[in-house]
Parts: structure tokens; sequence; C-alpha cells
């Protein structure tokens, strides 16, 4: 675990909200901002704020029988993790920064679990880690109830995928799957667990500040849990998700 910021650069990072997008626009600009911030074209980081229309979406150690039982499309991707779903009322952030050195990939998901959980509690809800396990959840008498999602890839030094955050999704579209593959878990929202409305517009300003402050924090969270598992030994690329 580093000590320091997570990020080379000591410039703000640009923020790009950018609404309702298909994922496969926002897919191909991820990379093709990935690819000029590992070249220099581009000379600063990036994070984007978005929601996508309804879609399923694979990550590489997804199983055949986490996919959708309806028939749904799925959408295969290069990040980290399982199967999970994007759409309206759950806000996706995908930062495009370049890692400090040595990269350390766990640090750099334990920052972006670190923002979300402390978007979660400043809306009054008791968000944690649990071991094994990448994301943020709810862990009570109700069972483990998974409100963040993480699934990452880094390239280069630099990252892309990023973060999903149920605000107040419509929570049926996770029955048809296995959400992240993990079987013995629920999945939950900030407005279920608050019991009332609240929209994805209403705390983009604290996500942007957070997912900025713990980046650059140079005391780094505490490890929370450690089992997670890269889908390579080398530094780059690795990915980082949900592991089984």
């Amino acid at each position: 675990m580093r000590n320091g910021s997570a990020r080379l650069s000591s410039e703000p990072i640009e923020v790009r909200r950018l609404g309702v997008i298909d994922y496969q626009d926002a897919y191909r600009m991820q990379h093709e901002l990935a690819d000029q911030r590992a070249s220099g074209e581009l000379d600063h980081d990036v994070l984007l704020l978005l929601e996508h229309p309804s879609v399923y979406t694979a990550g590489k150690r997804t199983q055949d029988t986490d996919r959708p039982t309806n028939g749904a499309l799925v959408i295969d991707v290069d990040r980290g993790g399982r199967i999970t779903w994007h759409g309206p009322g759950q806000l996706v952030g995908y930062p495009i920064v370049l890692l400090a050195e040595p990269v350390d990939v766990v640090d750099y998901v334990r920052r972006i679990e670190e923002a979300l959980i402390r978007v979660c509690n400043g809306h009054g809800l008791a968000t944690g880690r649990i071991d094994g396990r990448s994301g943020v959840w709810i862990d009570d008498e109700k069972g483990d109830r998974k409100l963040g999602q993480i699934g990452i890839r880094v390239a280069k030094g630099v990252t892309l995928h990023g973060f999903a955050l149920n605000v107040d999704p419509d929570m049926t579209v996770f029955d048809a799957i296995v959400p992240c593959g993990i079987p013995d878990a629920g999945v939950t929202s900030i407005a279920n667990e608050i019991g009332e409305p609240i929209s994805v517009d209403s705390i983009l300003d604290e996500v942007t500040a957070l997912v900025a402050e713990c980046l650059d924090d140079p005391i780094p969270p505490s490890p929370g849990h450690t089992a997670d598992a890269l889908d390579s030994t080398s530094p780059t690329p690795s990915t980082v998700g949900t592991p089984q």
C-alpha cells in the first residue's frame, strides 16, 4: 500500500459530466482518452461521470451461469470482475488517471471504494468493505448488500473503467443476473436504504470532491480486505473487480 497520492500528476482532475450516454460510445471515449493519457498527448487526468441506458456488461471473470435469464443483450468488456448492470439511476464514473510509480492497483481500488463509502456515509448509511469482495457494502442483520461496484483495467499505467453507484435505479434489473457473480449477497441502492428518492445529479458534486480527495490523500485508506485477484501478474495491463 503506497503512501502519497495515487496519481502521478499534481494537477487538478478534469471532470466531464456527460449526462446519459450510450455504453459503447463511453467505452470508445475512455479508451481514446486513456491512450492519449499514456502517450502524453493528454497532459492531465480526467473523470467521466455519467449514466447509461439500460445494459448488462460482463467482465473478464464472468461465468455462463452469471448471465441474464431473460435473453437480454450482454456486452463483454475488458475490465475486471464479472457481470453487472448499468442504467438510469446509477452513477457511473470512469477515472482516466495516470498512476504514480510504482503502480499499485489494489491501492487505487481501495481509494475509489473509500470515496464511495464516504458518499454513502454522508447520506446516513453505514457502509464499508467485506473481506475478499471489492466494492461498497452494507453488512447488517438483513445480510450483505452491495451498493457500489468496482471494475477496472490498468494499461500503460493508466486506469480505465471504474465504479458504479446505485443511487436510485430500478432494482428489478438485477433479478435476471447473478450480480458481480456473487449468489449469496444482495444488491441495494441509496434510495432503498434511506427510504426516499434521490437523484444522480444531486450527488455529483460530492462524488467529484471525494474521488479527488481520496486519490490524492497522502495517507491511504485502511486495506479492509486484500483478497482481490488480478488477471495478470504483470504491472500492465491488469484488471481488478469482484473476485469469486
